[in-house]
This record gives C-alpha cells, structure tokens and sequence, in this order.
C-alpha cells in the first residue's frame, strides 16, 4: 500500500517507501491536487509479507489532497489468486513551525471475492527531520476477530554522495492480540531509491523474525519474507 503522506511509512507498505508523492495536477489556486502512479514490482510483501505468493505484482493508484491537509485516495494491487483495495483518507500537516509532521487517518482493506477478510484500521504518524514513527490499529485481523497494533520507526535520507538516491530504513513490529498464542513478530526493510529517466526505481532488502510465518495463511499466497531483494519501478502521472 502506497500512502501520499507519511503513512507510508507507517503502515510499511511495499517495496516503495516516501513521506511524500509528487501532485501531477494542480489547481490555478492551489488548493486542489491529484496524482495517479503505477508500479511494478519483483513482489508485493506488506510487513515483510509477501502478498503475491512471491511473485511480481503491478499496483495503482489515484489520490486527492487539499491545501489544507486533506488527503484520500484509492490504491488497487494484484495478489495470490485476485485483487487487494485500499480506500482511504486522512489529515496531514504540521505542528506550528516546530518542523514536526503528523498524519492521521482511516483505511478500508477489500479483497474482491474474498469479502470475509475485509478489515479496517486507523493510523498514525509523526516526523521529524529524516525520521518518522507510525502506529497503526486494526481490531479485526483478515477478519478473524484478531487485533493487531503495529509499529514502525524509520530513517530517510537522500544520500549526499549519490545524487537523487535516497535512502530508507525501517523497523516494524506487528503486536497481536492473544488469540493465536503468540506476541507478534519484526520486519526489516532497508532500500535505495532514485528517480531516473522519469521513473522510480527501488532496491530494497527485505527480512522478518522467525514468528512472521504463524500469522499468515500460506494456502492464500500469503508467507514470510526472509532475506529478500525486491526490486520496482514506478510512475506517477
């Protein structure tokens, strides 16, 4: 799941990490701004999950901002045996002139076909400088009544030597609630990104705990990532 704010970052989505997307439009009194992107990548793995039974994956997407932080948007993604929606809004900006961001909002998960594992969940981001920690909340896990908080700190920064690479580090951490047994489980996500020839390209190294496997049903395409390079190239238009 790509964000255009810093929910990103918080969610850990996939190969791609940003705090921000570049508006493709925008209105002559600046006040209105939509962007669309596409992207193909090596796999589509969700805190440090593969989604697309580790296989390449093409993913889209469409979001609206206001100046006054008002953003929603929509992104699709192919999966294991079908499709994943997320419909989602929010309200990003910053405190004062402080140079702290925030970013709060709502996301619906659709799986087409496969309605029993809809689910909604609530997050939230804070950033400072090249760093950025996010917490996310979802009280019906796949829709197996399991809540889940998840946590996420990560490291941007556009390397000096490089130019136009930047590059990310992130720590998660998936908090489950009793039913299944176990606490949770950590994803790790390290990655070099640039813009070159108009595109967006990203390498990123993916990795999770020993436990990541337990909370996952390997029959839906769904299984840990461990020790992985994940390659994409995206657009936005």
């Amino acid at each position: 799941m790509k964000l255009s704010k810093l929910s990103a970052l918080c969610l850990a989505a996939t190969t791609t990490f940003a705090t921000t997307t570049a508006m493709a439009w925008e209105s002559e009194n600046g006040q209105h701004m939509t962007s669309a992107s596409v992207e193909l990548a090596s796999d589509y793995v969700f805190r440090g999950i593969s989604f697309s039974d580790n296989k390449p994956a093409i993913s889209g997407s469409f979001d609206y901002e206001h100046i006054s932080g008002f953003y929603t948007g929509i992104w699709s993604s192919s999966i294991a045996g079908g499709s994943e929606i997320n419909v989602y809004g929010g309200f990003a900006s910053e405190i004062g002139d402080t140079g702290i961001g925030y970013d709060i909002g709502v996301l619906r998960y659709i799986f087409p076909g496969d309605s029993e594992f809809n689910n909604n969940e609530v997050y939230g981001a804070l950033s400072y400088s090249y760093f950025t920690l996010g917490y996310a909340y979802d009280k019906n896990f796949e829709g197996s009544g399991e809540k889940v908080h998840y946590w996420n700190v990560a490291f941007d920064y556009e390397l000096p030597i490089f130019d136009g690479v930047d590059f990310t580090a992130a720590y998660g951490y998936s908090d489950f609630s009793s039913k299944l047994g176990i606490s949770g489980y950590s994803d790790y996500y390290v990655g070099l990104s640039k813009n070159f020839v108009g595109f967006d390209w990203t390498l990123a190294y993916i990795a999770t705990s020993s436990k990541a496997g337990d909370f996952y049903n390997e029959d839906l395409g769904r299984s840990a990532t461990s020790d992985k390079f994940v390659f994409s190239i995206g657009k936005t238009f």
